[in-house]
């Protein structure tokens, strides 16, 4: 064999084995992209968070007295990251389970000295009362409440408030809001 004919094996020798090592470095990071891909969905599939308010128009409004209880529907919302929140029937679907934590604002503005006053509500989950809130007076023109939980839910958990019965929110702004977001996830 000649020395030109070595030298053109030696190369191609080397070609390949760089072609080989390039090909398993190729292979790791495919990996590693396909890991970083699914961590991404699993975290964007996390962000779970909404904030409603009882009305979307600033004109005094009331919602309520009635019989019965009430499932509120707050109408705006201003955030309603992964669509869990139901502005329709004012229900929140837990999209994935987790622990969350949960708000709601309830108050009242009686619109004239003298008029009855009363700001109740109550925090459900698939039914059950977790949470309530009642403030009635009489003597004042505003009464406020306020719940704040952390609660474990599960996919599919239905969370709502729900108006008591006797119970009124009054008000002129966003001053009855129900939040939520996601703490950490279980799954």
């Amino acid at each position: 064999m000649d020395k030109f004919a070595c030298g053109c094996c030696a190369m191609l020798q080397e070609v390949n084995k760089i072609k080989m090592q390039y090909n398993a470095s190729l292979i790791e990071l495919e990996k590693e992209y396909t890991k970083t891909k699914h961590c991404l969905e699993i975290i964007e599939s996390s962000r779970i968070a909404f904030t409603a308010t009882l009305f979307a128009s600033e004109k005094f409004r009331c919602f309520g007295d009635f019989n019965v209880d009430m499932t509120i529907r707050y109408e705006l919302v201003f955030l309603n990251l992964g669509g869990a929140y139901n502005a329709s029937t004012g229900i929140f679907t837990v999209p994935r389970s987790g622990v969350y934590s949960i708000t709601v604002t309830a108050y009242s503005d009686a619109g004239s000295p003298g008029r009855h006053l009363a700001a109740c509500a109550s925090l459900l989950v698939n039914g059950k009362a977790y949470a309530r809130v009642s403030e009635e007076n009489a003597k004042d023109q505003e009464d406020s409440a306020t719940i704040a939980v952390a609660l474990s839910l599960m996919t599919g958990d239905k969370v709502y408030v729900n108006l008591s019965p006797g119970c009124s929110l009054c008000d002129e702004g966003h001053y009855n809001t129900f939040s939520s977001f996601l703490l950490y996830s279980n799954e």
